[in-house]
């Protein structure tokens, strides 16, 4: 509602300035060759785009695949040891020559003209970062067990395209964003969310931070509950450690999008016990007619997600029972996302499962 009434409008442009792409990748040997070639055939100024890829310690042959391409004009800094993606960006952002830096990831693929339109942004002078829209695809082995995460997907979506018309959206999309090189301020190391960490403190400058949905980058969406799991814990943990060191984004005083903040991480993190509370709230309050129809809907709720982790691996499921079992399995993963925060037990370097790496955060 307010974006709609009090939206800020953004001065885009036509513009072309220069563009340095950074991959950063770890043992992504089957597909950098096909990363590389999709940022050749982009539809931008070839003068003008920069491409850089860093490995992340890798030890299979993404090093060697990633050189064949040099003589296109792409920079290949292998490092020896594995530290992290927030490492290797605090060596590599240095290194570029273009005024505008493109984040991206080895695994996902950009439409061709997702630069054009991620740099658009910047003809007004107070943008200071731009976010692009992942988009998830689900092949037929895997459209039902991705279906919860494309409904939750959507949903952020749906935040940060508000957040971005009101004025700025908290955190981009690690896959594809972009910010002014003059703007990076070098990171911890182990930070856990480069993609959030960094566009806020574009914004603690004065800067505008953008979401752009028609700057569009493609990945496939998890084929197993496990997958999506494991990456909403990780994203957890790293917002807990986003609080715990960014205090100023507790001050409405100091941070001008409190309340996207605490409305959008914030409030998410106190999942669990408002879950726990809603429920306790509902049994004390069961002998009133209304609220047996609430404590009913919960129960059916609860129901469908516990056949859903029954039935996880069967081929189709009804919506209800996907969509339910995910949005629970996400608020445990704030449990575990805690825990290993607090255990710092969470690693800085992403683990693979099954067959992927990442998503989204």
């Amino acid at each position: 509602m307010l974006a709609r009434v009090a939206g800020r409008r953004v001065r885009r442009g036509d513009v072309t300035p220069s563009v340095a792409v950074i991959v950063a990748a770890h043992d992504e040997e089957t597909v950098i060759a096909g990363r590389i070639e999709n940022l050749l055939a982009l539809d931008y100024p070839r003068e003008k785009l920069e491409i850089i890829v860093g490995s992340d310690g890798s030890t299979d042959d993404t090093v060697v695949r990633a050189h064949a391409y040099e003589g296109s004009g792409v920079t290949v800094h292998a490092f020896f040891k594995r530290r992290g993606k927030p490492a290797v960006l605090n060596d590599l952002v240095p290194l570029a020559r273009g005024e505008i830096v493109v984040f991206a990831d080895a695994r996902q693929q950009f439409d061709p003209s997702a630069i054009r339109s991620l740099v658009s942004n910047f003809a007004d002078p107070g943008v200071g970062a731009a976010s692009g829209e992942l988009v998830l695809t689900a092949g037929d082995e895997a459209a039902t067990a991705s279906q919860g995460a494309c409904v939750y997907w959507r949903y952020e979506k749906c935040i940060r395209s508000s957040e971005s018309r009101l004025d700025s959206t908290v955190g981009t999309t690690g896959a594809i964003y972009a910010i002014r090189r003059e703007l990076f301020d070098r990171i911890p190391d182990d930070t856990i969310l480069d993609d959030v960490v960094i566009p806020l403190s574009i914004v603690k400058r004065g800067y505008r931070v953008l979401f752009d949905p028609e700057a569009r980058a493609y990945d496939r969406a998890p084929a197993a509950p496990g997958q999506e799991f494991s990456r909403k814990t990780r994203t957890i943990a790293g917002t807990f450690q986003l609080f715990s060191r960014e205090r100023w984004l507790l001050n409405p005083v100091r941070n001008r999008l409190w309340f996207q903040t605490m409305s959008h991480k914030g409030l998410r993190l106190t999942l669990p016990a408002l879950h726990v509370a809603i429920f306790a709230a509902n049994l004390a309050l069961a002998d009133l007619w209304p609220y047996r129809v609430l404590l009913a809907a919960q129960l059916l709720f609860y129901g469908s997600a516990v056949v859903g982790g029954l039935q996880r691996r069967t081929g189709h499921r009804p919506a209800l029972v996907t969509v339910s079992h995910t949005m629970c399995l996400l608020t445990w993963a704030t449990i575990v996302g805690f825990m290993r925060m607090v255990t710092h037990h969470q690693p800085v370097t992403w683990e693979r499962v099954g067959s992927r790496t990442r998503i989204v955060n």
